[in-house]
């Protein structure tokens, strides 16, 4: 299984495509295909058959997965973009932020 460098939960900013300045958090990470899913970006219509849930059936906006390698990591201090280093803190490994060297909860 590949390890990336964004998980579920995280504060991303896209640096690239049509949603370019924006930022949101991680609701789910594809490692397969190297892509996630962030709250308000990349949206798309999805054209949804009579359901339970919706009984009128219909256009439903959501988000799409996209690229991982478009998305940076909020730097947790200065509020940026920054890149992620991966250090060792005794026996475990620990996410920190580039920029400040702050470590990344």
């Amino acid at each position: 299984m590949k390890k990336l460098h964004i998980k579920k939960g995280d504060t991303v900013y896209v640096n690239a495509g049509n949603d370019k300045g924006k930022t949101g958090k991680v609701l789910s990470v594809i490692p397969a295909e190297d892509r996630a899913v962030v709250e308000g970006v990349n949206m798309v219509k999805k054209h949804t058959k009579p359901n339970a849930n919706q009984p009128q059936g219909g256009i439903v906006e959501q988000e799409a997965p996209i690229h991982i390698s478009n998305l940076n990591l909020i730097d947790p201090v200065s509020g940026k973009a920054t890149r992620v280093g991966v250090k060792m803190d005794g026996e475990k490994k620990v996410r920190y932020a580039k920029k400040s060297g702050e470590e990344i909860k």
